[in-house]
């Protein structure tokens, strides 16, 4: 609770109830059993069914009327996406656009967790087999952080401890089988003058041999299997060693280009100190830490609304879209855009989430996904585009001047939609170009006064 972010939501959100209500429940039952020392068996049976029950129903009822309050925050929704993964997309797209909290594919679960996928079900078979009050954590610890982890990516987090504890488990289980030798049994000798005694290794009778679970293979079959899981062991230390050099420790800057920082030190070089640069959210930290630029929004904003507002400005028409830029007085707008060099991540692939938030709130109520949609449902860029879509502020913020560039497949060929641009000859009344980079990744825009203003 002493640190800001987290404060006293640990007490105050739903989410924490069941963990904070367990915490209080296991200190009335040790208070319980306390007293049963000091009554007779049957009171301290009634005693701890009452406590438990009257505690579950005060409980409930506590955390009931303290939400109805507003002391205890209601849960949000990511909670709900848990449980219904259709939920955010319908209710808050903000949550289910962020690339985060959507669902797990194999790919994620191989690449993140290498052969311990594999290995860690023939370890909770294990547990299940040989099941204790110990195993019984580890048993539904697995079973859900398995289901968590399928709905939201972030969450192969908590998935990744008991992976490795029930792989543990079974790597133990098998290297214990095939490295004791069960053909050999240790005999003790009765002990001599000294007080000691002598092992002797003797070859173990058929019976035992028989009785020790029927297994028993030979030498250079063991070898072979130990030799082959050490094998496999040693690429999932190289695997893990790749991903965290590689994969999760290099900082994502759209792309790790020159061109990239190029545009970010150009905003810093060529603006003003208290320019605000509007963009979408993805890339407000890297504005702000690398230009050192105000911006609207960024991966910590909290008011839907406000992202909306961005959303509606890059989804209206420039006239409408321009309004809003002068409301929320922005001075630059800046698009990634991958149509030239054939990145996938840009404003366009990522555009029918800010149609899609931007008309969450009432002020957007007017913006439809259908309309962005050509006559045969489909989300294109090329002649077929729906005409609002092509009069957006997005679409002719990243294909300004697009129109004009020559490739091997004809003018405006769109390398990443693999189409030729619908709209290729536009002029923009009230933005102008300020910076593009050689790759055209980043594009700058300015927005120009109003002829009245200062006046």
């Amino acid at each position: 609770m002493q640190i800001p972010f987290v404060g006293f939501q640990p007490v105050k959100t739903s989410e924490h109830m069941a963990a904070f209500g367990v915490f209080g429940l296991l200190q009335l039952i040790a208070a319980v059993r306390f007293m049963q020392s000091r009554i007779t068996r049957s009171q301290s049976v009634v005693l701890l069914i009452a406590v438990v029950v009257s505690t579950i129903v005060l409980g409930l009822g506590g955390i009931m009327l303290l939400t109805y309050a507003g002391y205890i925050a209601p849960w949000s929704g990511r909670f709900y996406s848990l449980w219904d993964t259709g939920y955010a997309k319908i209710h808050i797209p903000l949550i289910a656009s962020v690339s985060e909290h959507q669902p797990t594919t194999w790919v994620s679960f191989f690449f993140d967790l290498h052969i311990t996928a594999a290995i860690f079900p023939a370890g909770l078979w294990l547990c299940i087999k040989r099941v204790n009050d110990e195993r019984v954590f580890v048993i539904l610890y697995a079973v859900t952080a398995v289901y968590f982890a399928g709905v939201m990516v972030r969450l192969m987090l908590t998935l990744t401890p008991v992976v490795c504890i029930l792989a543990g488990v079974a790597f133990s289980e098998l290297f214990e089988k095939y490295m004791i030798n069960d053909n050999l049994k240790d005999v003790t000798s009765p002990p001599n003058t000294k007080g000691k005694r002598k092992v002797i290794q003797e070859p173990a009778s058929n019976s035992n041999v028989a009785a020790n679970n029927g297994f028993n293979i030979g030498l250079n079959t063991r070898s072979a299997v130990i030799i082959l899981f050490l094998f496999i062991l040693s690429m999932f230390v190289a695997h893990c060693t790749y991903v965290t050099s590689h994969a999760y420790s290099s900082p994502s800057v759209v792309l790790q280009s020159y061109t990239s920082r190029e545009a970010y030190y150009w905003l810093r070089q060529n603006t003003d100190e208290n320019a605000k640069v509007m963009s979408w959210w993805d890339y407000g930290y890297q504005i702000a830490g690398m230009a050192n630029r105000t911006t609207l929004v960024d991966n910590n904003t909290w008011n839907n609304t406000h992202i909306s507002r961005v959303g509606q400005a890059m989804s209206s028409n420039e006239s409408a879209a321009y309004e809003i830029m002068q409301e929320l007085d922005v001075d630059y707008v800046l698009v990634i855009f991958g149509g030239v060099t054939g990145y996938s991540g840009d404003d366009i692939n990522k555009f029918l989430w800010m149609v899609r938030i931007g008309g969450s709130t009432p002020e957007g109520a007017h913006i439809k996904e259908d309309d962005y949609f050509s006559k045969k449902g489909e989300y294109r860029v090329d002649k077929e585009a729906s005409d609002i879509f092509k009069q957006c502020v997005m679409y002719k913020l990243c294909y300004y001047r697009f129109g004009g560039i020559m490739t091997e497949h004809g003018l405006g060929y769109d390398h990443v939609r693999r189409s030729i641009i619908g709209n290729k000859d536009f002029k923009l009344e009230h933005l102008e170009e300020a910076y593009t980079t050689e790759n055209w990744i980043v594009r700058i825009y300015r927005v120009k006064k109003p002829n009245n203003r200062g006046l």
